[in-house]
C-alpha cells in the first residue's frame, strides 16, 4: 500500500512578517499511523525539498510524543528534507493521498493546479482522499466531474472560524474556510474546538484540526482496508 503526503511549501503568514508553514503533529501522527501499519509513505511539496515547518507548531505547548518521535526518526526527517516536487507525481503511483495542514495551505495549495489535479484525479480513480485542519481549504477549488464544486453537498469539516478566531488570524488568512465551504454548499460539521472530529463522505475524508490528524489518518487506513477486502 502506498500514501501520498503532500506538505505545503509557503512560508510566510500573510503580511504579518512571521513564518508559517505545515503544522508537524499533522505530518507526525499521521506518518506513523502509517508506517506502523507498513505502509510505503511518500512525501511531495510543489517546489521539493524542504517544507517550511510552522515555528509555532514545534513550540513546547504543541508538541506531543508523535511529534517528539518524529525528530528523533532519521528516516522520517530524511524524507522530510527530500520531498519530491508536486508537478513530478503521478497519482496512478498511489492508493491514496493525504494532505497535512498549517496555515501554508491556504496561500500555496488552494490555488495549486498540480494538488487540484491530483484530489481531482484519485477521487475519479475510486481513490480515498485525505485532508486536515486548514487542507480541506484546498476543496474549495477543487471541482467535481460536472464541474461543481467538489464539497457541494458533501459532508466535510475543517479548522473552524472559532478556532480561527482564538489564533487571532481572522484578519490574516487569505479566507476563512469553514465560510467558503458553506457557500459552495458543503454540509461542514464541527465539534468543541481542539476537539477531535473526523468526517468521512464516500472517498472524502477531512478532519477539523490537528488533534484530528491521527483519527484522520486511521479512517484513511480503514477506507483502503476495506477497498483491498471488497
Amino acid at each position: 500500500m502506498k500514501i501520498l503526503m503532500v506538505l505545503t511549501s509557503h512560508d510566510q503568514l500573510g503580511n504579518t512578517g512571521k513564518k508559517t508553514g505545515f503544522w508537524l503533529e499533522e505530518l507526525a501522527a499521521p506518518y506513523f499511523v502509517f508506517r506502523d501499519a507498513g505502509v510505503d509513505i511518500t512525501l511531495a511539496s510543489p517546489k521539493g525539498g524542504q517544507p517550511p515547518l510552522d515555528p509555532k507548531s514545534n513550540e513546547p505547548a504543541f508538541q506531543t510524543e508523535d511529534t517528539r518521535r518524529f525528530e528523533r526518526d532519521a528516516a522520517a526527517m530524511g524524507a522530510l528534507a527530500n520531498t519530491l516536487k508536486l508537478s513530478d507525481i503521478n497519482q496512478a503511483d498511489y492508493d491514496s493521498v493525504f494532505f497535512p495542514g498549517g496555515h501554508g495551505p491556504l496561500w500555496d495549495l488552494t490555488n495549486d493546479r498540480n494538488a487540484l489535479s491530483l484530489i481531482e484525479d484519485m477521487l475519479s480513480a475510486g481513490k480515498p482522499v485525505a485532508l486536515v485542519c486548514h487542507a480541506p481549504g484546498i476543496l474549495t477549488n477543487v471541482k467535481a466531474p460536472d464541474g461543481k464544486p467538489v464539497a457541494k453537498g458533501r459532508a466535510v469539516t475543517g479548522f473552524t472560524d472559532s478556532e480561527e478566531e482564538a489564533m487571532h488570524l481572522v484578519e490574516v488568512v487569505p479566507y476563512l474556510l469553514e465560510d467558503v465551504l458553506k457557500e459552495q454548499g458543503a454540509k461542514f460539521s464541527k465539534t468543541a474546538d481542539w476537539g477531535v472530529h473526523v468526517v468521512q463522505d464516500g472517498l472524502l475524508i477531512t478532519g477539523q484540526n490537528p488533534a484530528s490528524s491521527k483519527q484522520g489518518a486511521r479512517t484513511l487506513l480503514d477506507a483502503l482496508k476495506k477497498q483491498a477486502a471488497a
